[in-house]
C-alpha cells in the first residue's frame, strides 16, 4: 500500500459530490474507498467496518485516529453520484494517464476479450421475460413501483459453453451449455504492460464481436491486435484494416470441415500472446470476488469500471515492485 499512496492522483480531490457535512474528511478518500471496497469484494457495511478495523484501511485513505470515518450510507451516496455524474471513465481516463506520466505506455499491441459477470438471477415467467426483453415492463410490474424497482430490466440470460472434448474413442463429446445471467465485461489491453487501456460493458447476451470497433486503442504503439474466434468477421477486419493495425484474431473453421494445420499453427501461436488477458478475468473474478449486485446497466458498468481500475492499480504495484533486471 505504501508505493500505491505514493504514486495515487487525487482523483476527486476538491470535486466531492457529496455535501461537506456528509463528507468526513477533505481529503480524497471517496474514490479509494471504492477501490479498496472492489479490491476485497466488500459491502458497504463491511467496508465501513474494515475501515474502523484495520489500521491499514485508514492509512491508506489517510485517515489519522480521531478522524470521522465514512459510514456506510455515506459510501453509497458516494457510489450513486459516481453513477448520475458518469464520473467511472473520467476517473479511468485519468489514472492511465497517470500511468503513461510515470512511462507505463500502451505497448507491444493490444489483446481484447470479454467475460460474463454474474449477477442475482431473476425470477421472471416466460412472458415477463419477453416483455423485458422487448424493452417494455410488465403489467404487475408497473402497478408495483417496489417490485420494479427491484428487477433487473437490463441484464440478460446466456449460456456459457464450454470447450468440447475428446472421449476415450476418440470422439468429440457432447458440448456443456451453462445458462448464466448479469453483465458483460468488454476490456483491451496492452500486451507490454497488461493495463487495462479501453473497456466496456453490455447485458450478457451481448455479442462479443460488436464491441470491438470500441475497444480499439489508438494510443498504442504496437501494431498488433489478438482476440479470439467470437471477433473474427468481415466488418472486424475492416476496422482493424482502417486503424492502421495488423490482424491477429484466430481463425475460425468452416461449417463441418477441420480447421486446415497451417491455420491451426497459427491459432497456437496468437494463443500464447492472447492469454494474458486471462489473468485480467481471473483476478477480478475469483481474487476481487467481481460480482454484480447492483441493478441496472449504468450501475454495472460503473462496477466494472471500478473493478478495471483496481486491477490497474494491482498491476502497476506488480511494476513498481519487481525487482529490476541488469
Amino acid at each position: 500500500m505504501p508505493a500505491a499512496r505514493r504514486h495515487r492522483p487525487a482523483c476527486c480531490a476538491g470535486s466531492c459530490a457529496l455535501k461537506p457535512r456528509s463528507c468526513p474528511t477533505s481529503r480524497s478518500w471517496c474514490a479509494w474507498t471504492r477501490i479498496l471496497q472492489t479490491l476485497y469484494g466488500l459491502s458497504d457495511a463491511q467496508t465501513e467496518f474494515q475501515i474502523l478495523d484495520r489500521r491499514s484501511f485508514g492509512r491508506f485513505l489517510g485517515l489519522d485516529d480521531g478522524d470521522n470515518t465514512p459510514d456506510e450510507t455515506t459510501i453509497w451516496r458516494f457510489r450513486e453520484a459516481l453513477v448520475r455524474a458518469n464520473a467511472i471513465e473520467a476517473l479511468f481516463a485519468r489514472f492511465d494517464a497517470h500511468l503513461k506520466s510515470l512511462g507505463c505506455l500502451a505497448m507491444g499491441g493490444q489483446i481484447v476479450d470479454a467475460s460474463i459477470i454474474a449477477a442475482p438471477r431473476q425470477r421472471m415467467t416466460d412472458e415477463e421475460r419477453a416483455i423485458v426483453k422487448d424493452g417494455g415492463i410488465p403489467e404487475d410490474w408497473a402497478a408495483k413501483p417496489a417490485r420494479l424497482a427491484q428487477k433487473d430490466r437490463d441484464a440478460r440470460w446466456t449460456l456459457k459453453r464450454g470447450r468440447r472434448k475428446k472421449g476415450l474413442d476418440g470422439k468429440l463429446m457432447a458440448e456443456i451449455a451453462t445458462p448464466i445471467f448479469g453483465d458483460k465485461s468488454h476490456i483491451g489491453i496492452d500486451k507490454a504492460h497488461g493495463f487495462i487501456r479501453t473497456w466496456g460493458a453490455s447485458d450478457a447476451a451481448r455479442y462479443d464481436g460488436h464491441e470491438l470497433p470500441g475497444l480499439i486503442d489508438p494510443a498504442n504503439t504496437g501494431s498488433s491486435i489478438w482476440a479470439d474466434t467470437a471477433y473474427r468477421s468481415q466488418k472486424n477486419e475492416r476496422a482493424i484494416l482502417r486503424a492502421g493495425l495488423v490482424s491477429k484474431i484466430h481463425f475460425r473453421r468452416a461449417p463441418g470441415k477441420p480447421l486446415p494445420a497451417q491455420r491451426q499453427r497459427a491459432n497456437a501461436a496468437r494463443s500464447k500472446a492472447r492469454s494474458a488477458v486471462e489473468h485480467v478475468f481471473a483476478t477480478q473474478k475469483h481474487r476481487m470476488g467481481l460480482f454484480i449486485r447492483t441493478i441496472g446497466i449504468e450501475r454495472a458498468k460503473a462496477k466494472i469500471g471500478l473493478a478495471n481500475i483496481a486491477f490497474n492499480c494491482k498491476r502497476f504495484l506488480y511494476w513498481e515492485t519487481r525487482p529490476s533486471t541488469a
